[in-house]
């Protein structure tokens, strides 16, 4: 497969998308009895503080040096969207999706939040998790675990994010942006987090 192609995986699956995609997940081919009207709300509320808002950021950075692209190959690159992504996920748990009215996607929030602080404290000690990896699997456990939740059939959109799983990782190495050691790391940050919420709200 040309490098190309295996870079698209890259940019389709930018962590930047995750929590998009697992609130489409959530609210529309999922067992939602939340109003039309109140779905485009919440995935308007998601879409600018976990895309619009750190794209803005990106920006700003990229203007000031602190970062030189949108993948932040560089240790030191990282740290500061980090921040600035955990900042908005706790903003997003406490004042949006809350327990109380989104418990399933709430929680899927808590676990990325989780996988993104401990990201963010390997910097520290110069380690580096893929923050794709990280994501897609974190994707992939929550779609799993509402299949189970619901007593739904979603076996093909799980058997597709499994294999995307494996397209993001390649692409990640035909990129040469990760080692081995860094995706399975990633992988570990994103499914741990929801392995443990999920005795939460199974």
């Amino acid at each position: 497969m040309p490098k190309r192609i295996f870079s698209l995986f890259s940019y389709v699956f930018h962590p930047v998308f995750i929590p998009i995609y697992a609130t489409l997940f959530y609210l529309f081919l999922n067992q939602s009895y939340t109003l039309n009207k109140e779905k485009y709300l919440v995935l308007l509320q998601v879409s600018i503080i976990t895309f619009l808002i750190p794209v803005l950021f990106f920006f700003l950075l990229r203007l000031t040096g602190k970062i030189s692209s949108v993948m932040a190959h560089e240790l030191s690159e990282r740290k500061i969207p980090l921040v600035i992504q955990c900042f908005l996920l706790i903003l997003l748990v406490r004042k949006s999706i809350t327990i109380e009215r989104y418990p399933e996607l709430h929680f899927f929030l808590l676990g990325a939040l989780f996988s993104t602080l401990i990201a963010l404290i390997l910097l520290f000690v110069r380690k580096k998790a893929s923050l794709h990896m990280i994501g897609i699997s974190a994707l992939t456990l929550f779609v799993f675990g509402l299949s189970l939740h619901n007593h739904t059939q979603n076996t093909l959109w799980i058997v597709f994010l499994v294999l995307m799983n494996g397209f993001v990782a390649s692409s990640r190495l035909v990129m040469k942006a990760h080692t081995p050691k860094e995706l399975i790391i990633g992988v570990f940050l994103g499914s741990l987090p929801q392995i443990l919420f999920l005795y939460l709200w199974l």
